[in-house]
């Protein structure tokens, strides 16, 4: 490496290392930290927070990244010159930013998740919205200590800071142009299953124990390549992973008797973050953009691909349904992978996001995109969520959730200031199906693998093509170099279409 860079990759290493350390607190925040821990956990949350900012605002580092930036022969890698703009980027964006709000967000973030935790059992939005009140409060503080983008253009808004942090140069407007004619498509299929024949579902509600499911959750994702001696698998409220660093990948699950394929798909999907994050370069990069994820959206293609075009595959039920049944026992003696197929791919409106089909997913994350929106333009008021949130739901679903727990507290990612996070699970849906098309014309023989457990040929494509390029590529671009063609809806909807309508006979 030259010099200038390699001072800079050592300096941004040791930052990653107390990332890591933080996040490892808030991992354990959501595993197995006792309640009675949550005050001294909020200022222990605080102070590394404060700390980290100090680190990633230093004069020391924003001269470092000027060296970087004036040598010829590291501008002149086009590996490393990719590494310095994301390393200016992310400098300028956090020199914005006082530590003290900082501090203070981390500090009333993680207080808001128990208060979330405590409201989400038992009901109680009221509860709940002092705390997210604050919370929308210092995130509306944050952006515009950021500003609205520049990509955003004349029209950008607010609420665009915030998307920016997880779908860099991504807009409201672009969301909205992307949202409004796939909901409208979306809604048409819908009607269209409805007039074919419902293939039934009640093999899925078979009685299955929590330590049966883990087991057999373990068994498929180390058979999809996640490698549990780099990574392990815990039970929390909300399933989430978290990449500390090389080597170490945290996934965790939940689970319940009923519906065990519920806590297979949440599985599955937090492998997919999993095999992503352990397919970054972080032995060899760790600190460095280059071992980054570049975006939530390309990240959730990663979980959706592996969660619903591997998971709901007749080829994986194949493969999986023999194992199923040595593994869960129950009544699912008389399944086949025909029903098994069938019953995972039903199209019926729900109220939990995280249990919802493909073809209805979607609609989920448009509510929370429109709520969200409105919240932090000062449009909606936080206490009237709840009301607002049911209506969409019977616009989009039909459905109204009976209490709060089923509807506007289900998530977890408003407690802790995650706003404009959700857009990016329907992008990821998009980017996931786009790069299906691109994998089955490399791998014409993916399904045969797939019916036998094979799954190292799929795993090594993602790798090659999306998990070793860390940031050296925006997300868009990462996309089409892998796919050759631009983000479009049309996969995903040809996709739907391909697998629901035969399914429903329509």
């Amino acid at each position: 490496m030259p010099e200038s860079y390699d001072k800079l990759a050592a300096y941004t290493r040791k930052v990653a290392t107390l990332g890591s350390v933080s996040a490892l607190s808030s991992w354990d925040q959501e595993t197995y930290m006792p309640r009675k821990a949550a005050e001294a956990r909020s200022e222990q949350s605080a102070l590394l927070a404060g700390m980290l900012h100090e680190r990633i605002t230093s004069t020391e580092l924003g001269d470092l990244i000027s060296a970087a930036e004036a040598d010829k022969e590291v501008m002149g890698d086009d590996e490393l010159a990719a590494s310095v703009r994301e390393f200016r980027r992310d400098y300028d964006k956090a020199t914005k930013i006082p530590g003290e709000l900082v501090a203070d967000l981390a500090r009333t973030g993680s207080r808001a998740q128990e208060a979330w935790k405590d409201a989400r059992e038992r009901s109680d939005f009221d509860g709940f919205a002092p705390w997210l009140e604050k919370v929308i409060g210092l995130s509306r503080r944050k952006a515009e200590c950021l500003g609205i983008p520049e990509s955003a253009g004349n029209d950008g808004e607010l609420y665009d800071a915030m998307l920016d942090d997880y779908e860099p140069a991504t807009s409201a407007k672009d969301i909205e142009a992307v949202f409004t004619p796939l909901a409208k498509e979306l809604a048409d299929l819908l009607q269209e299953l409805r007039g074919g024949k419902h293939p039934g579902a009640s093999i899925l509600d078979t009685h299955v124990p929590a330590d049966r499911q883990h087991k057999f959750g373990l068994f498929i994702i180390e058979k999809l390549g996640f490698d549990m001696e780099a990574g392990r698998l815990d039970v929390t409220t909300h399933p989430f992973c978290s990449g500390f660093g090389p080597g170490d990948t945290r996934l965790t699950t939940r689970y319940r008797d009923e519906r065990f394929t519920d806590a297979l798909y949440g599985t599955m999907h937090e492998c997919g973050h999993g095999l992503y994050e352990q397919g970054l370069p972080k032995h060899e990069r760790f600190g460095e953009p280059l071992a980054d994820s570049v975006s939530l959206g390309i990240h959730e293609s990663q979980s959706r691909l592996w969660e619903n075009l591997v998971g709901r595959s007749l080829a994986f039920w194949e493969w999986a349904l023999p194992h199923a049944k040595e593994m869960l026992g129950g009544d699912l003696r008389g399944a086949t992978p025909e029903t098994m197929f069938k019953a995972v791919n039903t199209a019926e409106p729900s109220f939990i996001r995280v249990e919802a089909d493909e073809a209805t997913y979607n609609a989920h994350v448009f509510v929370r995109f429109e709520i969200e929106r409105a919240v932090f333009s000062g449009d909606l008021k936080v206490r009237d969520i709840p009301g607002v949130w049911n209506e969409k739901y019977k616009q989009y679903l039909g459905i109204t959730p009976p209490d709060h727990r089923r509807g506007c507290l289900q998530d977890v990612h408003w407690s802790f200031g995650l706003l404009g996070y959700f857009p990016t699970y329907t992008l990821g849906n998009l980017y996931a199906c786009q790069l299906w098309d691109k994998i089955n014309e490399d791998i014409p023989t993916l399904d045969n693998q797939m019916r036998k457990g094979e799954f190292g040929e799929l795993l090594a494509w993602l790798t090659d093509n999306i998990h070793q390029h860390g940031r050296r590529y925006p997300a868009p671009e990462l996309a089409e170099r892998a796919t050759g063609k631009k983000l479009s809806a049309e996969p995903l909807l040809r996709h739907l279409k391909g697998r629901l309508k035969p399914v429903y006979g329509v």
